[in-house]
């Protein structure tokens, strides 16, 4: 049942991950998905926020993210 709502959850931050036009509001959604994630799967809810962090802030870097004109 865990895995069932992480998948929904990363599906719902997916979609609105168009929607964030900033390295920073990219952030705050990644730390908040991996905050999420990580206590879904019973983790560390500080690194999971901070992985979140850092993979939001960089997404679109490394072209993970489509660019929001």
């Amino acid at each position: 049942m865990q895995i069932k709502g992480l998948l929904v959850g990363l599906v719902a931050l997916g979609a609105l991950a168009g929607c964030f036009e900033t390295d920073s509001e990219r952030a705050v959604a990644g730390a908040v998905g991996g905050a999420v994630a990580a206590d879904v799967l019973d983790e560390n809810v500080v690194a999971g926020a901070a992985l979140g962090a850092a993979a939001g802030a960089l997404c679109d870097d490394v072209n993970l993210c489509p660019p929001s004109y």
